[in-house]
């Protein structure tokens, strides 16, 4: 088994969900081509996650952050507010959807289904850049 890894950065997004899967295939191109393996990815930050949903109806995305927001945002009873009223309720929605994903590899693609996606999570209103690290294992 070979394992190849590299850390990519991603550019800062507005608040919400983001389609990303672009920018990850993007990343596999500069690995060594893979026919069948796994795809690991992991973001190093506490107040973003990585999730996989729908890739062709945008107000998924934007129901998405509906929803997170009505049920962690402005809550009276969080202590953790120095950072600014959005960064707490940014780690629950982290830690919610996780920080991690793990995808299959097949004739040297990811092998997502026909409307999956891979998602960054923004969960603070200017979040800056984001770094993902991309492990292949061949």
């Amino acid at each position: 088994m070979a394992i190849y890894q590299e850390t990519i950065t991603l550019s800062p997004k507005s608040r919400g969900f983001h389609l990303i899967t672009s920018e990850i295939e993007q990343a596999l191109l500069s690995m060594p081509s893979t026919e069948t393996g796994l795809l690991h990815l992991f973001i190093k930050h506490t107040s973003a996650s990585l999730s996989i949903n729908e890739n062709a109806d945008p107000t998924v995305r934007e129901d998405m952050e509906n929803f997170y927001t009505d049920i962690a945002d402005d809550k009276s009873y969080y202590i953790h507010t120095y950072e600014g009223s959005d960064d707490m309720p940014a780690h629950i929605k982290a830690s919610l959807l996780g920080s991690s994903l793990t995808i299959p590899i097949t004739h040297g693609k990811m092998n997502l289904g026909t409307w999956q996606g891979i998602y960054l999570g923004e969960h603070r209103d200017h979040g800056g850049s984001r770094r993902i690290v991309v492990t292949l294992y061949s």
